[in-house]
């Protein structure tokens, strides 16, 4: 009996454990599961958020302080990971083995279901309390706009309308749809998860951002305020050397750039 069924059974055993084969890939887009768990999970991540947009309200008084009489106020927000939480995205990819897929980003955006952060709606509404508006630049797409609008409009977001909403046009760097805004409004603060959210001289290539954060130390909290997003950013661009990356070049890439002792 041991010589007819011994071989049956080490055949139904071997594609389960011996010769399994993972996906690189798959495996290297885990690297981002630790972020995605934190931002839906930790207490901390959602106190970061608060601790973000209360001090966003003692800012925003000050500044009406000495504001410009002569034109109005506003706000000048990001959407992704600033007001709005696209971590089930994230979630999803990780899921599917991917880091990004647009199509999948496409389908997301679409169904208008992305929840709030973390005191933002809060905050927003203390602004138009003060009789300061709100624009929403951000570099979704013009095929997202519909949708985005919906989503915002849905949460309650104040000033969610055609006027206030700004999305990508030829290119993700911001400084020209802020200026746009600047030349009839007083812009009292800027609000986003990427530095490039606030200034360009955060979003030119081969920038050192820590430098220019260095420079800018005073900016930060008086009139730009960051919000936590460890999932995505521009920050992981200057990680990598070399064109075209696959997923399991740039996680190798990341291990390579870790400190360590």
């Amino acid at each position: 009996m041991t010589k007819i069924f011994l071989p049956v059974v080490l055949t139904c055993l071997l594609p389960l454990g011996l010769f399994a084969q993972t996906n690189p890939a798959a495996e290297a887009a885990k690297d981002y599961t630790i972020a995605v768990a934190w931002q839906q999970h930790s207490g901390e991540y959602r106190a970061l958020s608060f601790q973000a947009y209360n001090f966003a309200r003692f800012s925003l008084l000050e500044r009406l302080k000495t504001a410009d009489r002569s034109k109005p106020n506003c706000v000048i927000v990001d959407i992704d990971e600033t007001v709005l939480d696209n971590s089930p995205f994230q979630g999803h990819e990780i899921q599917k083995g991917l880091s990004y897929a647009a199509k999948d980003w496409a389908d997301w955006t679409a169904k208008a279901a992305a929840d709030t952060v973390p005191g933002a709606l809060g905050f927003l509404k203390y602004a138009q309390s003060q009789q300061v508006e709100t624009f929403y630049i951000t570099n979704r797409d013009q095929s997202d706009y519909k949708a985005t609008l919906t989503n915002l409009q849905r949460l309650g977001f104040p000033f969610a309308d055609e006027a206030h909403l700004v999305v990508k046009s030829g290119t993700s760097d911001k400084e020209s749809r802020r200026q746009k805004v600047l030349e009839k409004y007083n812009i009292l603060l800027l609000c986003g998860d990427n530095l490039s959210d606030f200034s360009n001289v955060f979003y030119r290539e081969g920038k050192n951002t820590k430098e220019e954060v260095d420079k800018a130390q005073k900016e930060f909290g008086n009139h730009f305020i960051v919000l936590p997003n460890p999932m995505y950013g521009d920050w992981e661009k200057l990680l990598y050397k070399g064109d075209h990356l696959n997923e399991i070049e740039r996680a190798k890439q990341r291990r390579e750039g870790l400190k360590g002792y």
